[in-house]
């Protein structure tokens, strides 16, 4: 687990400073790969498979407690959720390398409602497109990935979320 905390530490930290910064936008995947498929457990024993959401637009996020840009748009992803959930659109934050007793004590900071699997072993973290923490995707209703935001992000921010929406 420490292997997999201190490669994650590099790969943010080899990250250009602006891309560890709040960004404002999306960035298109011109090719629209297809996302890989997941099984993932939450806190609670729920499991999220991703082909469960077919036909929805899925927000996946992949953040950690110890990754500072992470916590800083947890309450922005909070607030988006909000708005996006009643609309059918899924949010998923998908916790890198740790464990139930870390991401609760987490959430008594940042208290946030949408699922938050765990990828404990990053085995999943693994076959996404991921170059730091936070990295965030969007997938479409058929299964590919149109968006990508390396670093945190306003994720309430109304062109932001014209984006997301427009893929419904």
């Amino acid at each position: 687990m420490r292997r997999l905390l201190v490669a994650a530490l590099l790969m943010l930290s080899a990250l250009p400073a602006a891309a560890q910064q709040a960004g404002t936008g999306l960035t298109r995947l011109d090719d629209a790969p297809p996302a890989p498929d997941f099984s993932l457990l939450d806190m609670d024993g729920a499991v999220y498979r991703l082909s469960d959401y077919r036909g929805r637009v899925v927000i996946v996020n992949f953040w950690a407690t110890w990754c500072p840009p992470c916590r800083e748009e947890m309450p922005s992803m909070q607030r988006a959720w909000e708005q996006l959930q009643a609309e059918g659109i899924v949010m998923l934050g998908i916790n890198v390398g740790e464990d139930e007793d870390t991401i609760f004590q987490f959430t008594a900071d940042y208290p946030v409602d949408f699922p938050l699997p765990m990828d404990r072993d990053s085995a999943v973290t693994g076959l996404w497109p991921v170059r730091g923490l936070p990295t965030t995707f969007v997938v479409d209703p058929a299964g590919r990935l149109v968006y990508q935001a390396i670093g945190s992000r306003e994720w309430d921010d109304p062109a932001l979320l014209d984006l997301v929406r427009a893929l419904r």
